[in-house]
């Protein structure tokens, strides 16, 4: 079976919805009740540095007319890093509810360079959202060489799962099953 690779490689400036930034910086706040003061005032607080690859979700309009000034991405995981952290996705048939679109706010992609290797595939976790500056992301994309960005229809599927995790709506109640 031939699997149509996800993934292009590009070596140009510009930022696009799709682009796997591996080991990107990720300033992150440290919660700690004691930093919280007189009403409620943050008085000191603890931020740590973090290393993640990321994936852009921005529309790639948006960047490209440069109206974001911080530019919303995901970490993207190898199938193994996840597994290590959230053991129960290392059971079997797990992957296969995700592969579904049956596990809220995860999205598989196929590997860059081995798409036809199902436990190569990548993991986005959307229930982590991060933010950075359009400009430091514009410079620390042209570090590379190449980098890998999603390709259509892909891109698309990719964009679609990620509504779809903020487009849920729950209701009090539903229209009782036909018998």
């Amino acid at each position: 079976m031939t699997i149509e690779p996800f993934w292009v490689q590009v070596n140009e400036p510009t930022l696009r919805q799709g682009d796997y930034l591996p080991g990107c910086l990720v300033p992150v706040p440290v919660f700690d009740p004691t930093t919280f003061g007189k009403n409620d005032q943050i008085q000191d607080i603890e931020v740590e540095i973090n290393e993640f690859d990321l994936i852009i979700l921005n529309q790639s309009c948006d960047l490209e007319n440069k109206k974001v000034r911080l530019v919303a991405l995901s970490p993207i995981f190898s199938l193994s890093q996840f597994e290590e952290a959230n053991p129960d996705f290392a059971k079997k048939g797990k992957w296969n509810e995700v592969l579904k679109g049956r596990v809220e706010g995860l999205h598989l992609l196929a590997s860059p360079t081995n798409p036809a290797n199902n436990r190569e595939a990548l993991v986005v976790d959307f229930r982590e959202i991060y933010s950075l500056p359009y400009d430091y992301l514009v410079k620390y994309a042209t570090e590379f060489s190449l980098r890998w960005r999603l390709k259509s229809p892909f891109l698309e599927h990719f964009s679609q799962a990620f509504a779809r995790l903020f487009m849920r709506v729950g209701l009090p109640s539903a229209i009782p099953p036909f018998k």
